[in-house]
């Protein structure tokens, strides 16, 4: 195994291990948890789970795998904070949607050959990728994995204070 192809295993990994973390919290509440507030005031965790299944997914079309199955919900859980938004997904339509787009992110990433995670992704041109060769497919997975970390820091702190 080459070391580029050791880096990309050690990334997924990594994504693999807190969406694995995050999944299990989710599966540990009540549909009834799901509509409160992470803090007072702040989102609640129905928001969260819809923020992340958005902002994740949104790798299939940054990085050209295909279309997404969920866009229709960047509006509620990306561009709206919560509340803001007129309807969102109930807590049932969320969990399948959190756990078809994890298999899909999963399967398409098995597909991926290493050349492919240093290849440029949809938001920069070839001229951004030759100045920053760095700022790659695979640096967005890291920045996902952080971001889903973040996230679950938040919910697990929730979770404690009930």
């Amino acid at each position: 195994m080459n070391r580029d192809q050791i880096f990309i295993d050690m990334a997924l990994k990594a994504w693999n291990t807190q969406i694995s973390r995050t999944d299990k919290f989710f599966q540990s509440l009540s549909d009834e948890a799901f509509l409160k507030e992470i803090a007072p005031g702040k989102n609640r965790v129905i928001y969260l789970l819809g923020h992340l299944i958005t902002v994740n997914e949104g790798m299939i079309t940054l990085f050209s795998l295909g279309d997404r199955s969920y866009s229709q919900w960047d509006d509620a859980f990306i561009k709206t904070p919560d509340r803001g938004a007129a309807s969102i997904p109930d807590v049932a339509t969320l969990k399948k949607a959190w756990r078809e787009s994890n298999e899909r992110l999963s399967s398409l990433f098995a597909k991926m050959s290493a050349d492919d995670w240093f290849k440029r992704h949809t938001s920069m041109t070839d001229e951004d990728l030759v100045r920053e060769p760095s700022r790659n497919r695979l640096s967005v997975l890291l920045n996902r994995t952080s971001h889903v970390a973040y996230h679950l820091g938040q919910l697990v702190l929730y979770k404690e204070k009930e």
